[in-house]
């Protein structure tokens, strides 16, 4: 019965007027973006954060929440129709979705994708309702050591699961944390790494590293990638799948479900890991493996589930541990401090409404995508014709207004041009930018944790491996770490990565 009474409070919150709007308002921006190659999820709510700063908590982090996954429905529209992918996860929807698409059959792959998302969504938000309560109790029993440990095995898993060399990801999660210690003495309230820069006295600006690295550096990408889109058709037509169609899209979107629902919660890119082994287990499971490549309905089914479900699914570690598992929850996490929010389980008590308010709006954005998408496909495939050297001057004085607005303070825009020309510089150098921050936004926390255990036992170190969970946290960590390292399995990732691209 508590379940349902705290559903009931989540609707309730969700449902208000101004939530609905937002959500809306969410839902329809994230897929905008994911229709428009070459943005994506990470950098479009980079960009949005200083929006946010106007509005109540809870609207904020639905709307940004409804343009995470908007962003999801959004890039299969483009993987199929241009063989594009708007998203990363929508990269294996662009394989099979393509091909049907060039047989005449775009409307289906459409659907098919629409569908799917909205069965894995649906199915996955319970899944983050019956599951969070627990977790979040158990968490509560957490004290900074295990804190402390819990983080480092998040961090470890960003750098398993990031794109590229091991070696890379490491020195760039070692990078976000350096930065994270800018600023002040938590304790002592002393400078430190500030090189004198008053402005650096509270640590460096948030938005600003979010919006340079992941915004402005993703537009400088894209102006030198750029090149032509042509649209495989001007009107989309069929939409509904017939019966055999049905038939065979049923199993893989239950499979594609489930493989999102678990792979979503690992930290790094569990949405988009989701996709890649939903579409390998298709493969492997179908009685025409051949047919794979060439128009499979499975193909499509399958891994936009699959995607959709990690990307909700992706919440829980957020919501009952305030550990984020992709750079878009780490955004979360900094867009909840900003507002003076502690991530974390005392969330759910302390603040009920904004916790079951986000898990049901998760539902009714689904809802909304849906309903919207589809009859809106028309409108995409316009949008789809707008060359990008167009819409980057729009985007870019977004970005500064956004940026500016927040503090009134030139001195950020300096830091956005900064921070844009770092993460240009870690593009071209194949340095995946995810682990940093990640590193940014966790040091803090982390530090804070591991001074805390510290004080707490008097200075005795030993405190983080005589506490029975911290211990098996801190020796979890050290595993992953020397199984990444095996030979064997590092130039197996390296072959998985290497497909994705």
């Amino acid at each position: 019965m508590e379940l349902f009474d705290n559903l009931w409070l989540g609707f309730a919150t969700a449902m208000s007027p101004e939530n609905l709007m937002f959500c809306l308002i969410g839902v329809l921006l994230g897929t905008l973006i994911g229709v428009l190659p070459g943005i994506g999820a990470t950098a479009t709510i980079a960009m949005l954060l200083p929006i946010t700063f106007q509005l109540s908590p809870v609207s904020s982090l639905i709307m940004l929440a409804g343009i995470y996954y908007g962003a999801q429905y959004g890039g299969s529209t483009t993987a199929i129709l241009i063989n594009m992918p708007g998203e990363s996860s929508s990269a294996v929807t662009a394989i099979d979705g393509y091909q049907m698409a060039r047989k005449g059959r775009a409307g289906v792959a459409l659907a098919t994708a629409a569908l799917g998302s909205f069965f894995a969504g649906t199915v996955s938000t319970f899944l983050v309702a019956i599951f969070a309560p627990p977790l979040t109790a158990v968490a509560l029993e957490f004290g900074a050591a295990e804190y402390f440990s819990l983080m480092v095995v998040g961090l470890v898993m960003s750098v398993a699961l990031a794109h590229g060399s091991i070696v890379k990801a490491l020195a760039m999660l070692i990078l976000g944390l350096l930065l994270g210690l800018a600023g002040s003495d938590i304790y002592t309230g002393a400078p430190r790494f500030t090189l004198g820069i008053n402005e650096f006295a509270d640590g460096l600006n948030f938005v600003a590293v979010a919006v340079g690295v992941f915004g402005v550096a993703e537009i400088l990408r894209n102006l030198e990638n750029e090149r032509g889109r042509s649209v495989l058709l001007n009107k989309v037509e069929g939409l509904m799948p017939t019966r055999e169609d049905f038939r065979r899209m049923a199993w893989p979107i239950l499979r594609g479900t489930g493989i999102g629902s678990i792979l979503g919660i690992l930290p790094g890119g569990g949405a988009i890991l989701a996709a890649f082994a939903s579409y390998t287990v298709e493969k492997k499971l179908s009685k025409n493996p051949q047919e794979f490549g060439h128009g499979a309905i499975e193909g499509v089914a399958g891994p936009e589930s699959a995607n959709n479900a990690g990307a909700q699914t992706s919440f829980i570690p957020l919501l009952t541990l305030g550990i984020p598992a992709n750079p878009v929850m780490a955004l979360m996490i900094g867009a909840m401090i900003i507002k003076g929010i502690v991530p974390g389980p005392n969330v759910a008590i302390e603040q009920p409404s904004l916790f079951w308010g986000i898990i049901a709006s998760m539902w009714i954005g689904n809802l909304m995508l849906v309903i919207l998408n589809l009859p809106l496909i028309g409108l995409w495939v316009r949008l789809l014709k707008v060359p990008y050297f167009v819409l980057f001057p729009i985007i870019m004085a977004f970005c500064s207004i956004g940026v500016y607005s927040v503090k009134s303070n030139v001195f950020d825009l300096y830091s956005v041009a900064f921070f844009g020309f770092i993460g240009y510089v870690l593009v071209k150098l194949r340095c995946e930018p995810a682990p940093l921050l990640l590193g940014f936004v966790l040091g803090p926390l982390l530090e804070e944790n591991l001074r805390r255990a510290m004080i707490l036992s008097h200075g005795n170190a030993a405190t983080f491996v005589t506490r029975p969970i911290s211990a098996g946290l801190l020796l979890l960590a050290a595993l992953i770490l020397i199984i990444v390292f095996l030979p064997s399995i590092r130039s197996k990732r390296e072959e998985v990565f290497q497909e994705e691209e």
